[in-house]
């Protein structure tokens, strides 16, 4: 406070390094969480036949650039091709949460979510779509608003196989009409 030329001891300023501090801890207590207990045994058996997808969309985040300690948030959309489990619906948002409520470039944040997906179903394929809005872009340095960056991830089939991307990118279209 004292370096941009304010005084610490006025009257609104006094809480203010308590209440950054609470601030951070909350926006990244990303830190703090594990993984297997958001799961809490939400992984079920299912009979699964060729070509079934499963999509999680429209999965809001908050994240924190870890270059400039400024926000960036936007929306996920996950696909997995089940190999004999899925995992409870919840789940997967609360997945990309952990990973958002860290220190963060987008383009980690999204392997994160498709590695810690296909080490706890171990699917045929995992699919990843990230769009992020990142002030840093916006508010500092080159200052352009309305400018996102899109981050893709790939696992298994979806790695070998076009057709399952664009079947992908098909049903993300129609769900965001």
């Amino acid at each position: 406070l004292e370096k941009i030329g304010e005084e610490p001891e006025r009257e609104g300023l006094i809480k203010t390094p308590r209440r950054v501090a609470a601030m951070y801890a909350e926006l990244l207590d990303g830190y703090n969480k594990n993984i297997t207990k958001i799961i809490n045994g939400a992984l079920y058996d299912v009979d699964i036949t060729d070509g079934e997808m499963v999509i999680v969309d429209n999965i809001t985040y908050d994240s924190m650039c870890e270059h400039h300690m400024l926000p960036f948030s936007g929306k996920a959309h996950v696909a997995y091709i089940p190999s004999d489990k899925i995992i409870g619906l919840s789940k997967i948002p609360r997945i990309v949460e952990v990973f958002a409520r860290r220190l963060q470039v987008q383009e980690r944040m999204t392997n994160q979510i498709a590695d810690c997906i296909n080490e706890i179903l171990n699917p045929k394929g995992v699919f990843i779509v990230m769009a992020g809005h990142h002030t840093c872009s916006s508010l500092r340095g080159v200052k352009k608003h309305g400018v996102n960056m899109k981050t893709i991830a790939s696992r298994g089939e979806f790695v070998e196989n076009k057709q399952l991307r664009n079947e992908f990118f098909q049903l993300l279209q129609t769900s965001t009409d």
